[in-house]
């Protein structure tokens, strides 16, 4: 077996557990509907609050399911993709997508979520199944910086208010890119939610512009992002099929309940949430 993947597999001390969500499916239906539910409980939440769908999924994954953190990543990386197509081409056909922000970014964030993903192999092939302590430690971290910055989110918004986008932050673009995507590469967290916050640092259109523009290029990033951890053997086809047979009739639902439900003050309670988890990840 080539060096490069070797890593794929978890050291002994840790085989029994693998093979346990290896072939998980010989438990039977209990596992494919808990993949369901997961799948339809974060699309729920991401159509009523639009926090990000890696944020709210990964630790699900990996607390819930028990699932390796190097392969809930890149399974996360995958479903992300698959569930933002959808929106992109209803921005695109709508026209609230800046094409040529969504290409400096990607400039970016393509070449770092390649530096992600092949740190993560460098670091499998030298510790073996150690690199998902690195995984939780760097997820754990942006689950306290990302809710921490939702909630000031509105204020970073009325600052930055009518800022049009120059030349140098076009160039400024395509670092946050760098950044975003090396960030996905690691923990597939950060695609849609950090990005928008760093790029409300430098310009700020109309709320559906970003959104849209935001949305897109998370596509070309998951995209990239999945492909990669696909290539390196860490996307489980089957639990990725499981949850976007779940998350996309829960999306449908949320948005459906978005008016109907103080979505404000269910967005603080799980952001407080994802603060405890990412300080459980940091501190276990």
């Amino acid at each position: 077996m080539p060096q490069a993947l070797t890593g794929c597999l978890p050291d002994n001390r840790n085989a029994s557990k693998f093979q346990d969500w290896e072939y998980g499916s010989e438990f039977g239906m209990e596992l494919l509907l808990a993949k369901v539910l997961i799948g339809f409980t974060v699309g729920t939440l991401i159509g009523l609050t639009g926090l990000g769908g890696g944020v709210l999924l990964l630790p699900l994954l990996i607390f819930g399911l028990h699932i390796p953190p190097i392969i809930a990543v890149g399974s996360d990386a995958m479903c992300n993709f698959f569930t933002k197509i959808p929106a992109t081409i209803i921005h695109l056909v709508k026209g609230t997508v800046r094409r040529k922000v969504v290409l400096a970014m990607a400039i970016g964030s393509v070449p770092g979520s390649y530096l992600g993903v092949r740190l993560l192999v460098h670091l499998r092939e030298i510790h073996g199944a150690g690199v998902n302590d690195f995984i939780k430690s760097a997820v754990g971290l942006l689950l306290v910086i990302i809710p921490a910055l939702l909630l000031f989110q509105r204020r970073i918004e009325d600052r930055m208010a009518g800022r049009a986008p120059t030349m140098k932050s076009f160039a400024f673009m395509s670092v946050i890119g760098l950044v975003g995507g090396f960030l996905v590469g690691i923990t597939s967290v950060g695609s849609g939610s950090i990005i928008m916050m760093l790029l409300l640092l430098f310009y700020s259109f109309p709320p559906k512009i970003m959104v849209g523009t935001d949305i897109a290029h998370a596509v070309i990033l998951t995209g990239v992002t999945g492909l990669l951890h696909l290539l390196a053997h860490n996307v489980d086809g089957h639990l990725v099929a499981a949850v976007l047979v779940g998350s996309i009739p829960g999306g449908i639902l949320g948005s459906y309940l978005a008016t109907r439900v103080p979505v404000l003050w269910l967005r603080r309670i799980l952001c407080a949430v994802l603060l405890m988890t990412g300080a459980r990840m940091l501190w276990a």
